[in-house]
């Protein structure tokens, strides 16, 4: 079992920055595919970003290239994920993921592992 411990959210005003960071604990962190989802009301749960146990690939969604930046500390158990340039469309609930089959997709229901997510609110 993995447990998923997401923290860094809050409200910020667009232009603004924030990290985020996902504690995991539980079972071997570097073996685990780690990625970021976002989720607002009404809508289904859509892809940021991801990135493999050594950190050597990273994925992203087209929407957030550029402004989003996905990394992990595998002595920590913990991957990071760095917004800036935020916009009001980055306002959602920011859930990290994980799994352990070693191929870094993109769809949420490929991941098994979920946090509890962490409120981001992008004031215009």
């Amino acid at each position: 079992q993995v447990m998923l411990v997401e923290s860094g959210g809050g409200l910020v005003q667009a232009g603004g920055s924030l990290r985020l960071a996902c504690a995991a604990s539980g079972r071997t962190f570097s073996g685990s595919v780690m990625g970021w989802f976002r989720q607002t009301p009404g809508k289904e749960r859509e892809f940021v970003a991801a990135i493999s146990p050594s950190g050597g690939v990273t994925r992203y969604a087209d929407s957030v290239k550029g402004r989003l930046t996905i990394s992990r500390d595998n002595a920590k158990n913990t991957v990071y994920l760095q917004m800036i340039s935020l916009k009001p469309d980055d306002t959602a609930v920011y859930y990290c993921a994980a799994k352990y089959d070693g191929l870094t997709t993109v769809r949420p229901y490929d991941y098994t592992y979920w946090g509890q997510g962490t409120q981001v609110t992008v004031s215009s």
